[in-house]
C-alpha cells in the first residue's frame, strides 16, 4: 500500500477524534469555519478562549510534527495569487454551506445529520466535477 494512504487514514483518524472529543467536551460540533466565523462575526465571543484556542493548535500542530517527519514532496503551487484565490472560494463555499469539511463531512455524517450528508455529496460532487472539466475537458490540469 502506498504510504500516502495511511497517511491519509492516520490524519482522518485523527480528525475525527478530535471531533469525537471536542463534542463529548464541548457539547457542539467541531467545525473549522463556525469556529473562525464566530469570531469574525462576534458571535461566538463568549467563547473566544477555546476558538483562540483551537485555532492555535490547528496551526501549531503541523510545525511541531514536521520537526520529526520527514518532508514529503507536494503539488501545490507557487502560484501565490491562485493559492489566495482558492483559500477565498474555500471561505465562501463554506460560508454558502453552512459549514466546512470537518463540520460536515467529518462530524455531520457520523452523527448521521441529513443536512451533514446531503452537504457532503454536494462538494464532493463539485469538487470531481470541476476536476473533471479542468482536466479533461480545459486540460488546464
Amino acid at each position: 500500500m502506498h504510504i500516502d494512504y495511511i497517511y491519509g487514514l492516520i490524519g482522518g483518524l485523527l480528525i475525527g477524534t478530535g471531533g469525537a472529543i471536542y463534542l463529548i467536551g464541548n457539547g457542539r460540533i467541531m467545525g473549522a469555519s463556525g469556529i473562525i466565523g464566530g469570531l469574525v462575526d462576534k458571535s461566538g465571543w463568549s467563547t473566544a478562549a477555546e476558538r483562540i484556542t483551537f485555532l492555535a493548535g490547528v496551526f501549531l500542530m503541523p510545525l511541531m510534527v514536521i520537526q520529526f517527519w520527514d518532508r514529503t514532496e507536494t503539488n501545490i503551487t507557487d502560484n501565490v495569487v491562485q493559492l489566495v484565490a482558492a483559500g477565498l472560494l474555500v471561505g465562501v463555499g463554506t460560508r454558502i454551506a453552512n459549514g466546512c469539511t470537518s463540520g460536515h463531512g467529518v462530524c455531520g455524517i457520523s452523527r448521521l445529520s441529513l443536512r451533514g450528508i446531503v452537504a457532503t455529496v454536494f462538494y464532493i460532487g463539485a469538487g470531481g466535477l470541476t476536476m473533471a472539466t479542468l482536466r479533461h475537458v480545459l486540460g488546464l490540469i
